[in-house]
């Protein structure tokens, strides 16, 4: 992304006199203002940016101002940055493909008069793509979706529409949603949506602040619109020009819809899908369902570390890196992409793909022998959006050929296989191939290559139509090849007339300015000087020899040239009518690269099971209402594949009533993180259909993922840590179920001490009382894990039921050195102390510091309240369990402790003899007993 600006000098030089830059200047302040516009100006050789823009450009991607030049004079100069083809394609990439939060447009002109020639927004690349996919690979799909909203009273009601522009696919959905907009995240997160369109001050200001923050946490562009066009009417008469097939199931999926349709309707004005005729009868449309899926919000992408970031130190540091073992160009990485944001719900499903994935982790053969076919097949689903769009070339036509000659080997390994899924690779994999690649599909289109194309030209790296498939074609070669013999003769008779070896000193060339010409160097030219007045026609002369030609080889050339441009002229013509046949076959390739891309990214899961130094396992799925979580040697896959690692795993078992809700206490840098993300990244994994980094796995199918692990500052949004970390809280409250899985690292640590404990434990309670889902809890808060013995307390069978348990991970003081040592390893029971300052010790903390630390420690315990009992300590039968002090207790007895002693500290003691000062305490110490009889936290100090 960087270029090398050490000497701003080296980049382009924006060359204009006064009077075009006047004219340019004029033009550029006619542009209307849109803060979210990025625009290029194209200057044939290089590009410009100007006025905000160039300041932008130039601090973003160039990191100095130093790149800025002055358009103009005075008041009416303009700032300017000149930008190499090279950057424009890296600054391109970057604005609508990784930061999302810009619009593109490039300007074609001179002076004054320029005009819009491309524009592109994230949810819809248009005509950049060449641009930005010229070089690489297409990492998925952007979708731009829409939203209409409908308030009432505490609720409301979400309508939805999205179009994807690459798979020209059109969807509608509408659901309830909370004042969080839970479902509308998960939505936005599952399309993988780029763009969302709003109408212009929708809703309240107070939902439309969160909408918009929403928006912004799932990388989203917003794009507002007028009201009108978010409207429904004449969408039916739309899409029948759009949509492919008959137009009653249409009108009848567009019936069951209230706002969603005004949604799609605001898209279809958007995109300017009308405009383009080659989208008539080529869009599918689909009702989306939320619950089709697992639902994951943004703060669980992020906590889970699915998808890569540009932050990244390797590959292996998200989920989709790790994954990512796809051969084929493009088609496998998307579809990864996308199961990733998809994962599934349906157990026969998932354990159709595991089928898929066991019988290739077994046959090692086939798995290689599959993905070296792959690796030769190039992105279909591009080729064919290219094709469609009318901006194919022969090129196209040919790769798309190439990839379908490859499918009998893919069909012969998967033939060879004969083990316990044999049957189901069969029905998957052989029959839709043997019914896609037969006489009728592809098979025909590989015919219309072999006879159109000239496939022995490309091994010269030229695509040509081959002569013999057209009768002019063939003539005009035919005529062509006779005339190029004529010259071939004539140079050799005029060799022989001038008396100079063939080629060797006569040379034959084809230049663009003068045609064919005859060329000898500038030490022959004195012996055939006097031929040259009568004969010839001289040329050029320069300091590689003498270009000449006489009348003969003039007319032969001109002659060869009209010829030239005939056939030319036919080839073009036949081209078109070769990639409009081609396009004829979209379905085809379409299904064959669903296949194929499936086909790819579970070979790549069957690759990753197989290649890490430990192999992960096939885990057994259960549905959502039934079964536990039981991980047994669990270990997170992106943290185990890190260099210099030896990880330690761990067993987790969320069982129902028993260990349901799991409080987990340590020391910071103890792997409380690390172990309650690798059980969400495992159950992630079994629902996409991968094997799992455990010795043994048994799933429940969870239909969402929460997750709440370590809230960033967000003050660019004005939301502190805290805030952060209560709205994250808040969206789990509101969206979870018991058929949910619920992670959650060190809840209420960004507010005071009282607040946040107080908070963490309501937050508990409802989890475990109202919401039952399984949940792991990692915090410092070593009081919270009393909730275990207080559940246990509950007479009520409900409340047993739930499961209450706590866990920590262990690591050990050596008594004599005090060093502390972390194991890694959770084991039950609650953890008695924090080793904070052990921790500070690890990271060279002065002495003195952590001396002064200890000393304070040592005097703020004396204070502190009742200990907690941890699960295995035995009380005596028939005693009671001392009750632990709440917030609110300990909070007033601090208050009249701190009375006490700021009372203590204002009696003149030096004016007053022992006797007074004793009289004087000892009330001060009745008093605050007193006080004291209603404060079980006070009563600890008498």
């Amino acid at each position: 992304m960087e270029e090398n600006l050490q000497e701003p000098n080296k980049l382009p030089e924006l060359k204009l006199d006064a009077k075009q830059a006047q004219g340019f200047i004029s033009f550029f302040k006619t542009l209307p203002q849109d803060p979210r516009a990025i625009r290029f100006f194209d200057r044939r050789d290089y590009y410009t940016v100007h006025g905000e823009n160039a300041t932008f450009i130039a601090k973003t991607y160039y990191h100095t101002t130093t790149a800025l030049r002055q358009l103009g004079s005075g008041s009416d100069g303009i700032s300017s940055v000149s930008v190499s083809k090279n950057m424009f394609e890296t600054i391109a990439r970057d604005l609508l493909l990784e930061r999302t939060d810009h619009t593109l447009e490039l300007y074609e002109g001179s002076g004054s008069n320029w005009r819009l020639t491309k524009s592109g927004t994230p949810g819809n690349l248009g005509s950049f793509e060449d641009v930005l996919f010229a070089n690489n690979e297409m990492l998925e799909t952007p979708v731009i979706v829409a939203l209409c909203l409908n308030f009432r009273e505490s609720e409301c009601t979400v309508g939805l529409g999205y179009v994807d522009l690459t798979k020209r696919v059109l969807g509608l959905a509408e659901f309830i949603d909370d004042s969080q907009f839970t479902n509308v995240e998960s939505a936005l997160v599952s399309l993988g949506c780029k763009e969302c369109l709003l109408p212009m001050e929708s809703g309240k200001s107070m939902e439309n602040r969160t909408l918009h923050d929403a928006l912004s946490k799932c990388g989203v562009l917003l794009t507002e619109r007028k009201k009108t066009e978010f409207k429904s009417r004449d969408l039916v008469q739309d899409l029948s020009r759009l949509v492919k097939g008959s137009i009653e199931p249409v009108r009848d999926l567009v019936a069951s819809f209230e706002y969603a349709t005004g949604a799609l309707g605001a898209l279809v004005s958007y995109a300017d899908l009308l405009a383009d005729e080659s989208n008539y009868g080529n869009y599918t449309i689909q009702r989306y369902n939320l619950d089709s899926f697992m639902r994951l919000d943004s703060a669980a992408m992020r906590a889970l570390n699915v998808l890569e970031s540009k932050t990244d130190a390797n590959k292996n540091f998200s989920l989709f890196g790790l994954m990512n073992r796809t051969c084929t160009a493009g088609m496998g990485k998307r579809l990864l992409n996308r199961w990733l944001k998809q994962p599934l719900l349906d157990v026969d499903e998932i354990n159709c793909r595991l089928d898929l994935v066991e019988a290739f982790v077994e046959d090692t053969a086939l798995r290689q022998d599959l993905r070296q076919h792959l690796k030769r097949i190039f992105d279909i689903e591009r080729l064919m959006h290219t094709l469609e769009k009318r901006r194919a070339n022969l090129q196209h036509v040919v790769k798309l050929y190439q990839s379908g000659i490859r499918l009998p080997y893919i069909k012969s390994a998967l033939e060879r296989y004969d083990g316990q899924f044999s049957t189901l690779i069969k029905e998957r994999y052989l029959d839709p191939l043997d019914y896609w690649t037969d006489d009728e599909h592809l098979n025909k289109f590989i015919g219309l290559v072999e006879a159109s194309v000239d496939l022995e030209q490309l091994e010269n790296g030229e695509y040509m139509i081959s002569s013999s498939y057209d009768p002019k074609l063939s003539a005009l070669k035919d005529e062509r090849e006779t005339v190029e013999k004529q010259i071939h003769n004539l140079h050799k008779l005029t060799a022989n007339d001038l008396d100079l070896p063939l080629d060797k000193a006569l040379k034959l060339e084809k230049t663009t300015q003068f045609g064919h010409v005859f060329r000898i160097t500038k030490k022959e030219e004195p012996k055939i000087r006097k031929k040259f007045s009568t004969h010839f026609i001289v040329l050029e002369t320069r300091k590689d020899g003498v270009k000449f030609t006489n009348t003969k080889l003039k007319k032969l050339g001109d002659q060869y040239q009209k010829l030239f441009e005939e056939y030319t002229s036919c080839q073009k013509e036949l081209v078109s009518r070769v990639v409009q046949t081609a396009v004829t076959f979209s379905e085809v390739f379409e299904t064959l690269a669903g296949i194929l891309s499936e086909l790819d990214v579970l070979l790549s899961f069957a690759e990753l099971a197989t290649s890490c130094p430990t192999p992960y396992t096939r885990p057994d799925i259960t549905p959502s209402d039934q079964g536990d979580i039981i991980l047994e040697g669990s270990r997170h896959p992106c943290v185990e594949a890190q260099d210099g690692v030896n990880f330690i795993p761990n067993d987790c078992a969320l069982v129902r009533g028993k260990s349901w809700f799991q409080i987990i206490t340590g020391p910071n840098m103890g792997g409380k993180s690390t172990y309650i993300r690798q059980v969400g990244v495992n159950i992630l994994m079994a629902q996409v259909g991968c094997f799992v980094p455990c010795d043994k796995a048994r799933i429940s199918v969870r239909d969402c993922i929460f997750a709440r692990v370590g809230a960033g500052d967000c003050q660019l949004r004005g939301v502190s840590t805290f805030m952060q970390e209560m709205l994250e809280t808040a969206s789990i409250l509101k969206g979870a179920t018991e058929k949910s899985l619920i992670i959650i690292d060190e809840l209420g640590r960004g507010t005071s001490t009282y607040d946040g404990f107080g908070l963490a434990w309501a937050i508990c309670e409802h989890l475990v009382e109202v919401i039952r889902a399984p949940t792991l809890f990692a915090t410092h808060f070593h009081e919270l894990t009393a909730l275990a013995h207080e559940n246990a307390d509950h007479k009520s069978p409900e409340k047993t039921l739930l499961g209450v348990a706590n866990y920590h991970v262990s690591a050990i003081i050596d008594p004599s050195s005090r060093k502390l040592t972390m194991l890694y390893k959770v084991e039950p029971g609650a953890c008695d102390q924090s080793f904070g300052i052990h921790v500070a010790e690890f990271a060279n903390f002065p002495e003195s510091v952590v001396t002064l630390a200890r000393e304070k420690a040592a005097e703020l315990e004396d204070f502190s309240p009742v200990p907690i009992i941890s699960d295995d300590a035995k009380e005596e039968v028939g005693s009671k369990r001392k009750r632990v002090s709440g917030p609110d207790e300990i909070s007033k007895g601090a208050a009249r402790a701190h009375q006490f002693l700021k009372e203590f500290a204002t009696l003149p003691l030096e004016e007053m003899d022992f006797k007074q000062a004793l009289q004087q305490v000892s009330k001060l110490r009745n008093d605050l007993e007193k006080d004291a009889a209603d404060c079980c936290w006070l009563q600890q100090f008498f």
